[in-house]
């Protein structure tokens, strides 16, 4: 705004113009400013799998969660070889069809501009389908993952995703 207002072509109806200092530092919004500021964790993914959540223990502010008596210290935590496996996966699953469909998008808009009559169920109906297996490739995405951390597993992960759909029922049905 100030530079607006100190420009030389600034509008005739502003009669007494603010003054103008460009020594005056510019003002950041929070965020901008946030940014500035050196950090002591470097940007990259942080996370200790408890399931899918962390737990901190300790300190004044502790969960509920934590405070519970009925709180379950059974549950395994994830390693990290396999949680970043289920990230990848997971990236990809929703990533490849959504772009698909954003590429079916894409070729239908420029189609209709070359004049093509491309009846309107047509591209509804692919956006539809892929971006709707893009949802699903979160679920996908985390049980096509090997859950063995010295096990890789496949290029699909058609039998990771057996067999741990079958683990995920046999957990439900002993709770």
């Amino acid at each position: 705004m100030k530079a607006l207002l100190c420009s030389p072509s600034s509008p005739v109806f502003l009669r007494n113009p603010p003054p103008c200092n460009p020594r005056t530092p510019p003002i950041l919004p929070t965020a901008i400013q946030n940014l500035r500021r050196p950090s002591n964790s470097p940007w990259q993914l942080q996370a200790n799998a408890k399931g899918f959540s962390g737990s901190r223990s300790g300190g004044p502010k502790q969960r509920a969660v934590d405070r519970n008596p009925n709180n379950n210290e059974d549950d395994e935590q994830i390693p990290m070889v396999v949680f970043k496996r289920m990230i990848a996966r997971i990236l990809v699953s929703v990533g490849l069809p959504l772009a698909v469909g954003l590429a079916f998008l894409k070729y239908f808009g420029a189609a209709k501009e070359q004049g093509w009559d491309v009846p309107l169920w047509l591209p509804f109906s692919t956006t539809l389908i892929t971006f709707a297996a893009s949802t699903l490739g979160v679920a996908y995405g985390a049980l096509s993952s090997s859950w063995d951390p010295e096990r890789a597993g496949s290029v699909l992960g058609l039998e990771e995703a057996q067999e741990n759909w079958v683990e995920i029922w046999k957990e439900e049905n002993n709770d």
